[in-house]
């Protein structure tokens, strides 16, 4: 590889950005409008033919008009800029094809880059002053992860051949995509510039495209330089036009260990405060900040002075969060020689070293997912697989991919936490089929939140599914059955795509079934993967095999034994990896025996967390709770998974002849609904049960003796019932899905309670502004959606004369503060089920200092059970 005349950018720009807060130029395009250009001007000689118009394609002026973008480039350096951009925004053979000049993009590249760097050596010259030429790469017009038909939600608009199809292959797309920018970044790099900058990212797929080409450049062509990325957030909901949370957008781009990251576009500097405070808060890169200059008015002009724009960003560095600061849409010269002069004494964010999230796996879907020790399990969805649901296959096969969304649907309502999609079928064009489903998956929010698994044993079908991504997802799988040379180099090509990984525990020699096996492949398999590819420890994801026992041949008796053994060996010496399996192979030999397979499945899965068991692919929401398997039962499961006693099988069968499903249900059902209200309600509760609650709750108003106010069955029944949820999940004998059929449960419970609530304070007097104790604001924080507990609160706040002002779920900081003072609350209360929630209300308490505030702050929920 040649030596990079540029000479050692990464430790100039390292040394700049520790000393002071750098500047970027301001913008292009308005500042080019300024000039007034007319057809003819944007043609110049050479294009004056051309058969459709030019006017607009203000990238073609580096060709047509080079020395005015030189003047552009000379006038930000003057007013301050230390980074100017190249005049290349649109300079993708995809963005240049509205004009008809796709042959000119390597051209338009090489030649803004050139221009840019004269302008920059004109400028030291002249100054003496070391300045960097960023490439800039645009979006293009054309987007991955939303459809431009409201009909086709599976449709895709990037590769013109193409549309002529009802369905566009996205994998076929991201290609063409990633072809384009590589186009563009070689004619940026042999311009001459020394950052390579995606911008303006409204769709993180485009530019998960765009740094895998540059990712493959810096590996086959050219030595690495930094490489800088900038998100949209489109508007205050804090996520960009293809719906990912600011978060979430940072997790799906780390994968390349990006220089800076920041914000640009769209927004001005107040409205673009916090989403540079999360991002400062979630990355170890340096931060960047180039809003535009205010919204734009009603004529799509910006009004802001350099003054106020100055002002605005002024308090963003002050307060630490930014290291490079400069002006996107409306910014002219004087507004960069304003910012420059505001932040002469500001010093720069110092990167952190560590961050809370360090050591964990982090996904993304919409939204990120923080896979530690405080998520206790995670749950996959199993249903999305035509080999494992009969009802997904056949809606897959006949066609009807829309209703077989709803099966993902359905799985994320019950808990999964990230859900599994295989399309491995004989019948199927796997990667078409895989390509469809996904940009459904894609277009519907509820399901597109939650980091995908895809799963396939064909290599080229995983592609198909990580292509259609934009979130980071997990692969599943690889192995070292190929040998190593085919397993590195599909590695690679994971890693590219910045996905985390399952490795299965096969090599050369087959499939391993003993625990020493298993650890000696996994160890294998953790060293080419952390030491030859470059994987980080916490993106890999051993699945060691979960083999089915009881199948009446006496060496797959130990099997379970062997798996959770193995899980024990990998947790205590691979470092930083996570463990996964697929749960309905354990109990495959009992198919059709519903209530043996599914206590078979819970007592293994209680044992197999219990030994370091991260994840697994279940379908958790239809397994008993472990301690309430029948005693019998429960006994004949242990002996059988820990292979205890060698004629368990056919007990297992007796047991079964003697107790069928329909009968125990029945008799199950007549003892639970003969006990106390109290009983019944705690065991509705555990069980997920919501078919008789309302009938119970009622049954508990009656006895006024023992609960003369509804608030009295809330504080007691109901929150002991709960209080024995919270026990059975805290110990590993629940999962999520159970525990959030347990809240549902609860939620209808206390719906039902809350008009006979509200009646009561009616007629002791109370709802009079003036009558109440006081005011609280309460919400659910940012990047947590679990409400249960927290209405909950609600309501008993206001049974005690509050008045509650509930801000609902997601709630940024900023909005809790503003209400706060806008309600002259007396208390502010936080809620939050996850453990990242615990972070973003350490936030809100730093904020509510900074900001003076006085009142009392409250914080509840699963995730700071073990703090309080």
């Amino acid at each position: 590889m040649p030596s990079d005349p540029r000479g050692d950018v990464f430790a100039e720009l390292h040394s700049l950005l520790s000393e002071r807060i750098a500047i970027f130029d301001g913008a292009m395009g308005t500042t080019i409008q300024n000039y007034i250009l007319t057809e003819s001007e944007f043609r110049g000689s050479r294009f004056a033919d051309h058969p459709c118009s030019l006017q607009g394609n203000n990238d073609l002026l580096t060709i047509t008009k080079p020395d005015i973008i030189e003047d552009i480039h000379l006038g930000y350096l003057e007013a301050g800029a230390d980074i100017i951009e190249t005049n290349t925004f649109s300079s993708t053979r995809i963005a240049q094809a509205d004009y008809q000049l796709e042959h000119l993009a390597y051209e338009l590249n090489n030649a803004a880059a050139s221009l840019a760097k004269s302008a920059v050596e004109k400028h030291q010259k002249k100054t003496g002053k070391r300045c960097f030429v960023a490439g800039a790469m645009g979006p293009t017009n054309k987007t991955l992860s939303v459809s431009p038909s409201v009909e086709n939600p599976d449709f895709r608009n990037i590769s013109r051949f193409m549309c002529f199809c009802i369905v566009l292959l996205s994998f076929l797309a991201f290609d063409e995509l990633r072809e384009a920018y590589k186009e563009q970044a070689r004619g940026l790099l042999d311009g001459g510039s020394d950052i390579l900058l995606v911008e303006t990212v409204f769709d993180t797929a485009n530019a998960r495209a765009a740094l895998y080409a540059i990712d493959e450049l810096f590996e086959e062509e050219y030595p690495a330089v930094p490489i800088f990325i900038s998100v949209t957030i489109v508007d205050q909901s804090g996520r960009t036009l293809s719906g990912q949370t600011t978060e979430a957008f940072v997790v799906s781009v780390s994968h390349v260990n990006p220089f800076c990251i920041g914000v640009n576009c769209a927004l001005g500097a107040a409205e673009m405060h916090p989403y540079i405070s999360a991002i400062s808060r979630f990355t170890k890169s340096y931060v960047s900040c180039y809003p535009n200059a205010g919204l734009p008015n009603a004529m799509g002009e910006y009004d802001q002075t350099p003054e106020i724009m100055a002002k605005h960003l002024e308090k963003i560095a002050k307060e630490g969060l930014v290291n490079i600061v400069g002006g996107c849409c409306g910014s002219s010269y004087k507004h960069i020689r304003a910012i420059t002069d505001s932040l002469k004494v500001v010093k720069p964010r110092v990167p952190p070293t560590s961050l809370s999230k360090d050591g964990s796996l982090i996904l993304s879907g919409l939204e990120p997912l923080i896979v530690d020790e405080g998520l206790n399990f995670v749950n996959i969805g199993e249903r999305c697989n035509v080999a494992g649901s009969r009802r997904f296959a056949k809606l897959i096969l006949k066609g009807d991919y829309e209703t077989a969304l709803n099966v993902a649907k359905e799985q994320v309502e019950n808990g999964a936490q990230i859900i599994d999609i295989n399309l491995d079928e004989g019948m199927l064009d796997s990667c078409l089929s895989y390509s469809k489903f996904c940009n459904l998956v894609t277009a519907e929010p509820e399901v597109a939140k939650i980091p995908l698994c895809i799963d396939s044993s064909d290599f080229n079908v995983v592609l198909a599914g990580i292509k259609t991504t934009q979130g980071k997802c997990i692969v599943n799988s690889i192995s070292l059955k190929e040998g190593e040379e085919d397993f590195i180099k599909k590695a690679k090509v994971i890693k590219r795509h910045g996905a985390a990984v399952v490795v299965m525990a096969f090599d050369e020699e087959g499939q391993a079934t003993t625990s020493d096996r298993k650890f000696e492949i996994c160890e294998r398999s953790y060293r080419i993967l952390t030491e030859t590819v470059g994987i980080d420890p916490c993106d890999i994801i051993f699945d060691t095999n979960i083999l089915t026992i009881a199948t009446g041949m006496k060496e797959h008796d130990n099997y379970a034994v062997e798996f959770i053994e193995s899980i024990k060996k990998i947790k205590g010496k691979l470092h930083g990896c996570r463990t996964s399996g697929g749960l309905s192979n354990l109990s495959f030999s009992f198919r059709g025996m519903e209530n043996i397979r599914s206590a078979m499945n819970a007592v293994f899965l209680y044992h197999a967390i219990a030994a370091g068991l991260d994840m697994g692919i279940v379908n958790a929401g239809n397994l008993p709770v472990y301690s309430d398997i029948n005693p019998t039962l429960l006994q004949l499961c242990e002996d059988i998974v820990w292979n205890k006693d060698p004629s368990t099988t056919e007990k297992l069968l007796e047991y079964a002849k003697s107790v069928s499903s329909t009968s125990k249900k029945d008799v199950e059902e007549e003892l639970w609904r003969s006990k106390n209200v109290e009983e019944r309600l705690t065991y509705s509760l555990v069980k997920g049960i919501d078919k008789y609650v309302i009938q119970d709750v009622a049954e508990a108003r009656e006895d006024v003796s023992k609960y003369s106010r509804p608030l009295q069955i809330i504080e007691g029944p109901l929150m002991q019932g709960m209080g024995v949820v919270g026990d059975l999940f805290g110990s590993g004998k629940m999962f999520l899905p159970q525990v959030i059929k347990s809240a549902r449960v609860m939620k209808k419970a206390v719906g039902y309670l809350v008009p006979f609530i509200e009646e009561e304070k009616l007629k002791n007097g109370y709802g009079g502004e003036e009558s109440f104790s006081g005011k609280i604001v309460i919400a659910t924080v940012k990047g947590d959606v679990h409400d249960i507990g927290k209405n909950i609160v609600a309501v008993v706040l206001g049974c005690n004369n509050y008045k509650v002002i509930d801000l609902g779920v997601m709630t940024p900081c900023e909005r809790i503060l503003q209400t706060a003072i806008e309600q002259n609350a007396d208390a502010i209360g936080l809620s939050g089920l996850i453990t990242p929630s615990l972070t973003e209300m350490i936030h809100v308490a730093k904020e509510m200092e900074k900001n003076g505030f006085k009142i009392p702050l409250l914080i509840g929920g699963a995730t700071t059970s073990k703090y309080i």
